[in-house]
């Protein structure tokens, strides 16, 4: 038993006539002849009095006939929510975002995207990764802001940009000042890396191809704020590696060396659920997250809306 089935016998119910039932559904009159009485075996009812004109329908057929209906109407209900489900932004909605992005890329987007979706709410927290992929696996949020990929079931990544990774210098440092400095340059000893759990620092780490601990400036910091390093870079205890959007324009003067092609870049994605229907809000935010983005910032344009219908 098809849907398709269903639709024939409503519309031969409609139009008590074969031919002009077929016209209406767009196919032949020996098709729908033939899936009609294919549908009558399966389920061993005569649903129409073919002996009587105009055909009618047996006592059997107007009862499955009526529940037919019923299906399909229930159908088209169901379609027109998913439609809305998938278009619809307001109402309010849990955003995540990991803290090496928050502070840099909140600032950009929230007031246009404020302006342009007056009707949505978003609430928003930051977390690490792996509590944000727990959290959006327990649907205790809607979305998540972070750097992928995270490979993770069940998980659809959206990639909106790519970031470059800087090295951040003490103020009037003569190094890499001969050429651009590459990963391979890198000292670790003298890198300040933030705390255990941000992605930020195993990226960091992977770069300068070391797991390690390092403490050859003398000190253990641990931290979980990029601006708290910078500070300590500015008092000359070390360098450390900061996203693009970290860095002012006042530093990418002073302290900031950028690396030698090709660069190393973080993607930055938003992330939801498969589960998660709101096509139109992950679009709006991913839109308004690129139009704010600073000049030069690679923006990723494969954004792929699913549909629903």
């Amino acid at each position: 038993m098809t849907l398709q089935q269903l639709e024939y016998i409503v519309a031969l119910d409609n139009y008590r006539h074969f031919v002009k039932a077929a016209e209406s559904c767009f196919v032949t009159q020996p098709t729908l002849t033939m899936q009609v009485k294919k549908l009558e075996e399966e389920i061993g009812i005569q649903l129409f009095e073919r002996t009587k004109k105009p055909l009618v329908p047996t006592p059997a057929g107007e009862y499955f006939i009526g529940k037919a209906r019923q299906i399909l109407h229930d159908i088209d209900e169901l379609k027109a929510y998913v439609s809305d489900e998938v278009e619809s932004m307001e109402g309010e909605y849990r955003l995540s975002i990991i803290p090496t992005l928050a502070p840099y890329v909140l600032p950009l987007f929230l007031p246009h995207f404020i302006k342009h979706y007056p009707k949505t709410k978003l609430i928003i927290q930051e977390q690490q990764t792996e509590v944000m992929l727990e959290a959006l696996q327990k649907g205790t949020i809607d979305l998540g802001i972070l750097v992928t990929p995270v490979d993770q079931r069940g998980i659809r990544e959206i990639p909106v940009f790519n970031e470059s990774f800087m090295v951040y210098l003490p103020e009037n440092s003569t190094e890499f000042t001969e050429k651009l400095p590459t990963p391979e340059d890198l000292n670790p000893d003298q890198l300040l890396l933030l705390e255990e759990g941000h992605c930020f620092r195993a990226q960091a780490l992977e770069l300068c191809q070391s797991r390690t601990e390092m403490y050859g400036h003398g000190f253990a910091f641990q931290s979980g704020s990029i601006e708290a390093l910078k500070h300590l870079v500015q008092q000359n205890l070390g360098y450390t590696l900061v996203p693009e959007l970290a860095v002012t324009k006042e530093e990418y003067k002073k302290n900031v060396r950028r690396f030698a092609d090709p660069q190393p870049t973080r993607e930055v994605s938003i992330v939801v659920h498969n589960s998660f229907t709101k096509e139109a809000l992950i679009e709006g935010l991913r839109d308004s997250i690129q139009s704010t983005l600073p000049a030069g910032v690679d923006v990723k344009n494969q954004f792929v809306r699913i549909k629903w219908k």
